[in-house]
């Protein structure tokens, strides 16, 4: 997949294509349907498949203090995409210059000169241009003028109930849910970060973990521990990982993520580490001893064990 950091990036001539539009934070269920269909038409009608996004949730600069936190980092983003088989992703700098340009100039802009659309996918409800003056209909009129028609895409739902969304599973992340979490998402809730010195409480329990860096993209679940898959240069271990200040001890920051790795010993300090996040284990408890903690942390392995199906240890 080729990618675009900007207009300025997208070639000369670049195009035709058949384009969506949106935030695409979390890349979920939702969207991956979205990008499948996106992809099939593309190939049937011979046409570069693009993604248009931007580098912030766009109410970060109109209504900050609505905006709520992303579920995955930019670099998240784009390997996503990129693993869906779509030709190319544009990535735009939402900033307040650009929220103050009128709609026809996004359509001029973008869709027209840079990308060449022929096709241009978007939700029922899509509005863009300074105070959403674009709609679907003008996009529609503008379309008919330019040389590409507009198709409205059809909300997702999960179990028939609710519309797959990044609200959604926002609130299952934040309830500890990560296994509901992981159907609305087509895959783990995963955060990433580096690998950074602790303060070896772990170690000196029998239980050493990598303390994340605090600077880690993703979305962070609920306190409490996970059974969990570590992916450290490509390779995948099962981990028991712990989410948040462990109420035992005094001075442990707020959302500190630890990963236990079962049945290896390596030295991770600065490397970075990815965890996927398969099913919650307990909420976080303070123990009256360290004999009472160390009792429960072997219990939370063995758990771990048996969620990611592995055998039990001898």
């Amino acid at each position: 997949m080729r990618f675009f950091d900007g207009l300025a990036a997208v070639p000369a001539g670049f195009g035709p294509s058949a384009v969506t539009i949106g935030k695409f934070d979390g890349v979920h269920a939702g969207h991956r349907a979205v990008i499948a269909d996106l992809a099939r038409t593309a190939r049937r009608e011979g046409l570069a498949s693009v993604i248009v996004t931007f580098d912030r949730n766009p109410l970060e600069v109109l209504a900050p203090e609505k905006c709520p936190e992303a579920l995955i980092s930019n670099r998240q983003k784009v390997e996503l995409i990129g693993e869906l088989g779509v030709d190319a992703t544009l990535m735009l700098a939402f900033d307040r210059h650009f929220s103050e340009q009128p709609p026809e100039r996004f359509v001029q802009d973008v869709l027209v000169s840079a990308l060449g659309a022929r096709i241009v996918f978007v939700g029922s409800d899509f509005r863009f241009g300074a105070k959403g003056a674009g709609t679907v209909d003008r996009l529609r009129e503008w379309g008919d003028a330019s040389g590409f028609r507009v198709e409205t895409i059809d909300d997702v739902t999960v179990g028939g109930e609710r519309r797959a969304s990044s609200t959604w599973i926002r609130e299952l992340l934040a309830a500890g849910d990560v296994a509901a979490a992981s159907t609305l998402l087509g895959r783990l809730p995963t955060v990433r970060s580096v690998v950074v010195h602790g303060q070896k409480r772990g170690r000196e329990l029998g239980y050493p973990t990598a303390n994340l860096s605090p600077a880690i993209e993703g979305f962070i679940p609920a306190d409490g521990v996970y059974a969990a898959w570590a992916t450290i240069d490509g390779v995948r271990y099962a981990a028991a990982v712990s989410i948040g200040n462990n109420p035992t001890f005094d001075g442990v920051p707020q959302k500190q993520v630890e990963a236990h790795l079962l049945d290896v010993t390596l030295d991770l300090y600065d490397r970075d580490i990815e965890v996927s996040f398969v099913d919650f284990v307990r909420s976080m408890t303070k123990f009256d001893s360290l004999d009472a903690l160390i009792a429960q942390m072997r219990d939370d392995v063995a758990r771990v064990r048996a969620l990611l199906g592995l055998t039990p240890a001898r």
